[in-house]
């Protein structure tokens, strides 16, 4: 059972009917224990970084905790840039940490017309081979929409560049992130949540042909 974490801030619906298409079973917890029971857990989140406030210590602490366990764990958008130190987008907030570094905001270009926010369809390098890009050829687009992101680490997948390169996917033994919507991201986003689902033990489905 995946738990799908609601902190007011999540793009919950189109996840719920991403998991539900792909056969997922699912819950919301209400209260932090139920975590503990999930055979993985997934944050999802849209908007400004100060929203994780409300990921309060009882909540830290238990996904901390069950991430120690070995169960795997999915930041999405901004619940990916909940993963590292903090954001310069609320620097009073602090990330869960489970990744070195913090997020900053993007930089535009205005001789290539690149502005901020980033917003629509983008493509992925992959300087690594990754569980959670399985199945995804170099170069796959998916679809953002943010002004902020993660820094190019030894825990990136896969990168993508707007002006200047940052982190779009990260992978550090059980912890994975997508800066970018893969329930908004056609078939290349439902294969990342395929292999997320394979990786916790769900539905492992066959790679994209």
């Amino acid at each position: 059972m995946i738990a799908l974490v609601d902190y007011g801030a999540g793009n919950l619906t189109s996840v719920r009917k991403a998991l539900a298409a792909l056969g997922a079973e699912f819950v919301t917890p209400a209260t932090p224990e139920e975590i503990e029971e999930a055979t993985a857990v997934i944050v999802p989140g849209v908007g400004n970084f100060a929203a994780t406030s409300a990921l309060t210590d009882e909540w830290r602490t238990t996904i901390r905790a069950t991430v120690d366990r070995g169960t795997p764990l999915l930041g999405i958008c901004v619940g990916m840039q909940w993963l590292f130190e903090g954001s310069d987008e609320a620097p009073e907030v602090p990330g869960i940490g489970l990744l070195p570094g913090r997020v900053k905001r993007l930089e535009g270009d205005a001789d290539r017309r690149l502005k901020i926010p980033h917003v629509g369809w983008n493509a992925l390098a992959m300087p690594r081979p990754s569980t959670l890009l399985r199945g995804l050829a170099p170069g796959a687009h998916v679809y953002f929409t943010h002004s902020y992101a993660a820094p190019v680490t030894d825990a990136c997948v896969g990168a993508t560049t707007h002006a200047t390169p940052f982190a779009a996917v990260v992978e550090q033994d059980n912890v994975f992130g997508v800066q970018f919507h893969p329930e908004k991201s056609s078939d290349a986003g439902l294969q990342i949540l395929r292999n997320f689902l394979a990786i916790a033990g769900g539905s492992p489905s066959p790679a994209l042909p």
